[in-house]
């Protein structure tokens, strides 16, 4: 009989400090630097702890773990309608992070999918109230307008939006061509512009030049030369050269000088 109670003994023992040990580590509970720990007794908010390790009362107590860190939310493509009625599909990503671990989880059920929500929506409203040129050359205005609006929204929840970068804008093919058409257009204004102002800068230089050579022409001679000298370089070329009206004077004249003679 006394073996037989001290082995019903050893197993009561033995089982309370099993439950107790299993009390003991439910009761303990460990949070990371960038954790806090929303503490609930009988469903009433107790506070924020953290990070360390602290005691909760088993049974009466409940943690939730809040991450402090910066979270980076994709926003999935929209296709929303510009304020000149394009539609064009854009998506974004947005950076935020809580900072107020107790009203991120009394505030709202979910305040990572509440923040998706919202970014979805502000983003479809503000692409609507912006035109097509603006979204392609302004991006950095409507990022900070979609910044402002989604920090606002979700405030009441301690969250705290960094910042919102649109990052792809989808556009129809109709409106990508009818795009390449106008850059090419663009292009070829350019260089026609270009191509009359270099013209007009030759004519003005020949005819500054034509008016020197005009003033002397000794000049027009050398030119002559120059002008030979360059098309001797090929070969197999046939030369022209043409006489100056001058020197054919000057050779009549001779000759009629040798004939009266």
């Amino acid at each position: 009989m006394g073996g037989e109670a001290f082995g019903t003994l050893a197993c009561l023992i033995g089982g309370i400090v099993l439950v107790g040990l299993s009390l003991l580590a439910s009761a303990i509970r460990v949070v990371q630097e960038y954790e806090r720990g929303v503490i609930f007794r009988l469903g009433r908010l107790v506070g924020a702890k953290g990070p360390g390790l602290f005691l909760l009362v088993p049974f009466i107590d409940r943690m939730v773990k809040v991450d402090l860190r910066t979270i980076a939310l994709d926003i999935p493509s929209q296709e929303c309608i510009t304020r000149d009625n394009v539609t064009v599909k854009v998506n974004a990503v947005c950076y935020f992070r809580v900072i107020d671990p107790e009203a991120a989880i009394v505030n709202v059920e979910n305040y990572r999918r509440a923040t998706w929500q919202i970014a979805q929506t502000s983003l479809r409203n503000v692409i609507g109230l912006s035109d097509l040129d603006e979204l392609l050359s302004h991006r950095e205005k409507i990022n900070n307008q979609l910044q402002h609006i989604i920090d606002e929204q979700t405030e009441p929840w301690g969250i705290k939006v960094a910042v919102v970068e649109i990052k792809d804008v989808e556009l129809p093919q109709s409106m990508q061509r009818a795009m390449a058409k106008q850059a090419e257009a663009e292009r070829e204004k350019r260089a026609k512009i270009i191509h009359a102002q270099g013209e007009a800068m030759a004519a003005k230089t020949l005819a500054e030049a034509a008016e020197i050579i005009s003033q002397n022409p000794s000049a027009m001679q050398l030119r002559y030369l120059q002008t030979l000298t360059e098309i001797s370089v090929e070969k197999n070329s046939t030369i022209i050269f043409p006489v100056p009206i001058e020197l054919m004077r000057a050779f009549t004249a001779w000759m009629e000088r040798k004939s009266q003679e």
